[in-house]
């Protein structure tokens, strides 16, 4: 079971994965995953070795075809000749026979449980008795089992690799769309696996959407407990996106698993080149792998918390903030007028003393130390924790507390009991600072109090670290964030990062946990040997020409393998149909097929024009 305050790795089992084992004690490895055909040996051989180069421990190539499949033992040997030791997973879908031969030259075969035996996902509702479920699994069992033998004998790994977009006709009829049916799509393998003997096993769950991904892997790690398996872990965001999209949605998702010990090898799914995905999941192993051996933080959990199926905590609304209300972001403009205007806007500014601020300007609410306070509108005095004395003779609708876990609970508990309009900044210098954060919420919870948090994190970045501050603070805030904590957040930064670009971290954050929207969201998918069009140069298309349409959701997805399911929740979706043709997709719907690739990107406007009209 998860220790919500102290950090443990979780103990998993050891796989042997060519000369790169996975799990146990073995550090957390990062791999990522070729986009040349996997036909092309030389182009084939030359990316894995720039992915190498920039520390990637695993290579995995798209395996379309038992061509492909038997060309990776050309790759296979040609890196060793150039001693490069690298294991190859071979990524395999609809084809259970393409896994059986690419298990003669890989060191790990990934295979997706919704199109291994089932057929490719219709969103068609069947039904199903116990009977006939039963004989499904059967057939699972008998295509399986030899596939397994295979591996065996060639001591071949497997990943059995989950995709939400993915999930069985089957599993849907039965489960639904849920994290329930994703976990037992996986368990029905792995029971095979077990009573097979065969342990050199990975699991990935994967989703774009960041609360189905982690709330599946926090299922899933409970369910093996039940069964007693404790098979090693693959994290990933799928169809993470690009750029700083990109690596916030991946650090929200990944980071919230791996800050509680789940986790064995992770790939940062980024639309770009393969080898710049390994420095970002590079930095979130090493960045939350410091909370290792951190001092005990005394803490219990509250009654009826669920970790596996959290609840937003209960809140009195203060102003705009808790209650039913999205979380607020909070900035800090103390030397400089605040940016007023636009999406990235915060909701509170913290200006000091005040000198500087313009509160003629009611596009926000501002925060004033306690002391400087005076009672003008649209000011709120914050005060720090040893000025709680202090609260109750100053007057005013709203109060901010700043409140490190540890603070003598004696004196703060009857204060917040005697003031709910109090709302209160939860800081911390510890090396988990999540545990602290979960532990201040956990207490008031137990205490019955209502009084609405707000989340500051702290860092200190220059210029040139950009992507090293979202990427912790993402990490840092997202299990608080999944396990319903979070009514604000504010973010802090001791050094010479931009305003803005704290300001859009923060808002990128609420959105990547599916909190708040603030902008167009783009799930597009990192390319592989089986995209059909250049995907980068599509991506920068349709991002310019639907950049506006704020709260809409775009699937932009190289072929049709997880297309349609991955981006499910999208609104609108462009898919590779074949070279040179895309299919339009309103939802799960198609209605548009293979429409020349030159035309694509403006059908697309059309279509969402049309429907908005």
């Amino acid at each position: 079971m998860v220790d919500l305050f102290n950090y443990s790795r979780r103990q998993s089992s050891v796989v042997n994965i060519g000369d790169t084992p996975l799990g146990g004690s073995n550090p957390i490895r990062v791999q990522s995953m070729t986009t040349t055909s996997t036909d092309d040996t030389e182009g084939s051989v030359a990316q894995t070795l720039r992915i190498v180069e920039a520390g990637g421990e695993y290579v995995r190539l798209t395996t379309q075809g038992v061509r492909e499949a038997e060309n990776l033992k050309h790759i296979n040997a040609s890196l060793r000749q150039q001693g490069c030791e690298v294991p190859l997973v071979a990524d395999v879908h609809f084809n259970p026979h393409v896994a059986e031969v690419a298990a003669l030259y890989a060191e790990k075969v990934r295979i997706n449980p919704g199109n291994y035996v089932d057929p490719a996902r219709t969103f068609k509702q069947l039904e199903y008795t116990d009977e006939e479920y039963a004989a499904e699994l059967k057939k699972i069992e008998e295509r399986f089992i030899p596939f397994l033998h295979i591996c065996r004998e060639h001591h071949t790994a497997i990943r059995i690799g989950v995709n939400h977009g993915s999930l069985s006709d089957r599993i849907m009829s039965r489960y639904g769309d849920t994290p329930e049916g994703i976990v037992e799509s996986c368990m029905e393998f792995l029971r095979i696996c077990r009573r097979e003997q065969f342990e050199d096993v990975v699991i990935s769950i994967k989703a774009s959407n960041t609360v189905v991904m982690v709330r599946s892997m926090r299922l899933l790690v409970t369910t093996m407990e039940k069964e007693g398996m404790n098979y090693p872990l693959h994290l990933g965001v799928t169809e993470a996106g690009e750029g700083e999209d990109g690596r916030i949605k991946s650090a929200v998702g990944i980071g919230a698993l791996l800050a509680d010990g789940i986790g064995d090898t992770i790939r940062v799914s980024l639309s770009e080149e393969p080898e710049a995905e390994i420095p970002v999941a590079r930095h979130l192993v090493d960045y939350l792998g410091k909370h290792q051996g951190h001092l005990t933080i005394p803490a219990v959990v509250a009654p009826g918390f669920d970790y596996l199926r959290p609840e937003r905590r209960r809140t009195k609304e203060v102003l705009n903030i808790g209650g039913n209300n999205m979380p607020v972001v909070v900035s800090t403009y103390l030397d400089e007028s605040p940016i007023t205007e636009g999406d990235f806007a915060p909701d509170y500014i913290y200006v000091g003393d005040g000198r500087h601020a313009d509160f003629s300007n009611q596009a926000h609410r501002y925060l004033v130390d306690f002391g400087c306070y005076n009672g003008q509108a649209g000011t709120y005095p914050i005060f720090p924790y040893n000025a709680m004395p202090f609260i109750s003779a100053v007057k005013a609708e709203a109060k901010f507390l700043v409140l490190p876990y540890g603070a003598p609970s004696e004196e703060y508990l009857p204060c917040l009991k005697h003031h709910p309009e109090v709302v209160v900044v939860s800081i911390s210098n510890h090396q988990n600072r999540l545990g602290e954060q979960r532990a201040l919420a956990h207490e008031l919870m137990r205490e019955g109090l209502e009084n609405p948090i707000i989340f500051c994190q702290t860092y200190a970045h220059s210029s040139d670290e950009k992507s090293e501050f979202q990427l912790e603070a993402a990490a840092d805030m997202g299990a608080l964030l999944f396990d319903g904590l979070v009514d604000g957040i504010w973010l802090m930064n001791d050094g010479a990062l931009e305003h803005q670009l704290i300001d859009q971290t923060a808002f990128g954050i609420l959105q990547a946990a599916r909190l708040r929207t603030s902008k167009t969201e783009y799930i597009s998918c990192p390319g592989c040997g089986r995209t059909l069009y250049d995907l980068r140069t599509t991506i920068a298309r349709i991002k310019a020409a639907t950049a506006h349409y704020k709260g809409l959701k775009i699937g932009i997805m190289g072929c049709i393998v997880n297309g349609p399911g991955e981006m499910a929740d999208a609104d609108y979706g462009y898919v590779g149909a074949g070279r040179g043709r895309i299919s339009l997709y309103r939802r799960k719907e198609c209605v548009l097929k293979n429409i020349p690739e030159e035309e694509a990107v403006e059908r697309l406007i059309a279509l969402i024009e049309g429907d908005r009209n």
